[in-house]
């Protein structure tokens, strides 16, 4: 099933390759315009990444909303992986390498595929590249890696940094040919294992950033068709989910205890509040075939499916904004003093009506989270 929406135009400001004109920016947008003004015409990967908090404060002050100003941020790293991939397509052609051998699809993974990110993301990625007979793969995965060390490197010292666990399209286990990525799949939902569902659970977060866009569609088709179906494997998902709590006691009040907090005040509002939510999302996704990849188009899909109800999931929505503009602004409250922007929420800077509403939103996930256990388990009884 594919949702019929009308898309905003703010997803167009970074739609294409060329930096946004200033000049073509109205008067009401005037904070944008200065911000893209500073930038300048021709900015360097890392002058561009740099820039982002004077984005941030530009849309802030045009009273856009954290989820929409992270939509943006995301769509701007869009921006960045794709000049970072023309720049190595580009190195790659002057030394030599001539043109990709065959199709290929880069793909953004996690919260940059859900278009859900922040201040400081650091990279996940992955490759799907178009099936070839056996005896040309040194020849042709020798090309993709090359071009995968190049452009996840660029990322890297434009500033944002590669993941330390790997998950980068220059490693043979995230850049596989169309076909062994659904076998791939195939051996992950096959059974209950714990690592199996974790690296499955990186991978279903996924979104074309470049390349043939239906490689992507085809691999979507495979998860569809086998997740569903997959019950012990949604045991292990549905089991997972205990892994990132909500940040609340069993009274209900929040719990903000963790021992690698900077003080006692300090809440990793992401792992204890965005990521259960997210997760949980996730699974009922995967569970009723929902295509969607980013959480809000996830409720809503849902919705539709009649697998949520409605007002239910207008609350999650509402309170996974509320989560994103409340990291956001501690984001740019840490920038600010000189730190860098991170994932702990100072609850001493909430007000008694903010505490409370936050309380609410961190009740709703657990619900959720509890929902989707349930859902997962009563697919297979």
């Amino acid at each position: 099933m594919r949702l019929l929406h009308r898309a905003s135009s703010w997803r167009t400001l970074f739609a294409t390759d060329d930096i946004p004109d200033p000049a073509t920016l109205p008067e009401v947008l005037a904070p944008l315009r200065d911000a893209v003004q500073r930038l300048g015409t021709n900015p360097s990967l890392a002058e561009a990444k740099a820039w982002q908090p004077l984005l941030v404060n530009a849309l802030l002050r045009l009273d856009l909303p954290g989820w929409r100003i992270s939509q943006l941020l995301s769509d701007h790293n869009d921006w960045l992986y794709r000049r970072s991939i023309q720049l190595a397509l580009e190195e790659m052609r002057g030394k030599g390498w001539g043109k990709p051998p065959v199709g290929y699809c880069i793909l953004t993974l996690g919260s940059a595929a859900r278009h859900e990110s922040l201040l400081r993301p650091d990279q996940d990625n992955a490759m799907i590249v178009a099936d070839y007979p056996d005896a040309r793969h040194d020849e042709i995965d020798g090309y993709f890696q090359s071009l995968g060390e190049r452009f996840t490197e660029t990322l890297g010292e434009a500033g944002i940094p590669l993941c330390q666990g790997h998950v980068m399209a220059r490693w043979p286990m995230w850049r596989k040919r169309l076909s062994e990525w659904q076998e791939q799949l195939r051996i992950w939902t096959a059974e209950r294992r714990v690592k199996r569902v974790q690296q499955a659970n990186i991978l279903f977060d996924f979104h074309p950033v470049h390349g043939d866009a239906s490689l992507a569609e085809g691999l979507r088709d495979s998860v569809l068709a086998l997740v569903p179906r997959a019950g012990l494997f949604l045991d292990e998902m549905a089991a997972l989910l205990d892994e990132t709590p909500v940040a609340l006691d069993r009274f209900g009040r929040i719990a903000a205890k963790n021992h690698e907090a900077p003080h006692e005040h300090a809440l990793d509002l992401k792992r204890q509040g965005m990521l259960p939510l997210q997760n949980a999302v996730r699974l009922l996704a995967l569970l009723h075939g929902a295509r969607s990849v980013d959480s809000r188009g996830r409720l809503n899909e849902l919705v539709v499916l009649g697998k949520l109800d409605a007002q239910a999931a207008a609350v999650l929505i509402a309170a996974l904004g509320r989560f994103q503009g409340l990291l956001l602004g501690a984001q740019m409250m840490a920038l600010s003093v000189g730190r860098q922007p991170d994932n702990w929420l100072d609850l001493r800077r909430l007000d008694d009506a903010e505490r409370l509403l936050l309380r609410h939103d961190l009740q709703q996930v657990r619900s959720l989270v509890n929902q989707a256990k349930a859902a997962a388990s009563a697919s297979h009884s």
